[in-house]
């Protein structure tokens, strides 16, 4: 969440490079396969474990771990028997200039005949954090989701992309890995049904925070729930969304709708979900509620064993239904 490349040869060292870092936990992970409910928790964490403690930070800044969580995020979904392509661009920056791409997935029987609805997740994080809540955690429940998706076809058309470029300094920029793909959607004449964008999605607290603006909303006390925001021209995607999502009733889930994309209350906008509000596309940013209860927000603490993953796997599973249930 915010604040506030290839040619072949590159691709080649990319995937080398994770190869030789991956983790037994991870290596044990079957691309092709739909785990158990008893071990979807196991094969979240290894995806967890791959891209924060692996591969670890995951800055445009410094590092080769941006394009080695690209190579590991192209190599679950290519093995699930998704499409995969990579929407590149070039990142002008510092230190300088590098390729950077957002990763589309589709699945095998998708046409352009309908709008699509979309997952998405970014992929990098902020320098000196191993970003596993932020955003690994969103990462491996877009990977689950898409593997499932794949293994028992859904009803309606869904691409699934891992976006580059949420954190800063490319936040709010041209930069920005979902503002490409919002304009490159428009240049191309292309529409989106709805967004669903996972930000943060693997922590759990006995205590929560809010923004001051809501701490007599009644929202509950406890941080054991996932909250769904979206604006006012997402509300009747999110209803739809939501009632799927409490067909699993062992996760809670908590709603915000706010007014004018979000610029009266700024915190439910540090994410990749903005990107299509300022377009007008629905969408919805799916959430923890990120520093109002992760203590370990942007920096060293924010680690694989910190994180909750039956708390993961009940979300996948609700958004599993959610998918299932859109018209």
């Amino acid at each position: 969440m915010a604040t506030g490349r290839i040619n072949w040869l590159n691709r080649l060292a990319a995937v080398t490079v994770w190869a030789l870092s991956a983790s037994a936990g991870a290596a044990n992970l079957e691309a092709g396969t739909v785990p158990s409910k008893d071990d979807l928790p196991k094969t979240l964490k290894g995806h967890v474990m791959t891209l924060a403690s692996d591969i670890g930070e995951r800055s445009v800044e410094r590092g080769r771990g941006l394009d080695r969580a690209r190579a590991y995020v192209i190599d679950v979904l290519d093995k699930a028997g998704l499409h995969v392509r990579e929407q590149t661009y070039t990142y002008k920056g510092r230190p300088a200039q590098r390729e950077v791409a957002n990763i589309i997935a589709t699945l095998p029987d998708y046409t352009e005949l309908t709008p699509p609805y979309l997952v998405g997740a970014h992929y990098d994080t902020v320098w000196g954090t191993p970003g596993a809540d932020d955003n690994a955690s969103g990462v491996a429940v877009l990977l689950e989701l898409a593997k499932r998706a794949v293994v028992d076809p859904l009803p309606v058309p869904v691409t699934f992309v891992a976006f580059t470029l949420e954190e800063p300094p490319s936040f709010g920029t041209d930069h920005q890995g979902s503002r490409v793909f919002v304009r490159n959607l428009r240049d191309k004449g292309q529409e989106v049904a709805g967004a669903i964008v996972l930000e943060m999605v693997g922590m759990t607290k006995p205590d929560q925070e809010y923004p001051l603006a809501l701490r007599l909303a009644g929202y509950p006390n406890r941080g054991d729930f996932i909250g769904v925001v979206g604006n006012s021209n997402s509300k009747v995607f999110g209803k739809r969304v939501v009632a799927g999502m409490r067909q699993n009733p062992a996760l809670p889930v908590e709603t915000l709708y706010v007014w004018l994309n979000g610029w009266l209350l700024p915190d439910t906008r540090l994410s990749d979900h903005a990107s299509f509000w300022d377009v007008g596309i629905p969408a919805l940013m799916v959430t923890d509620t990120a520093y109002f209860r992760n203590p370990n927000y942007h920096n060293p603490g924010d680690r694989p064993e910190t994180l909750d993953y039956r708390f993961m796997a009940e979300l996948v599973d609700s958004l599993d239904r959610a998918l299932r249930s859109l018209p």
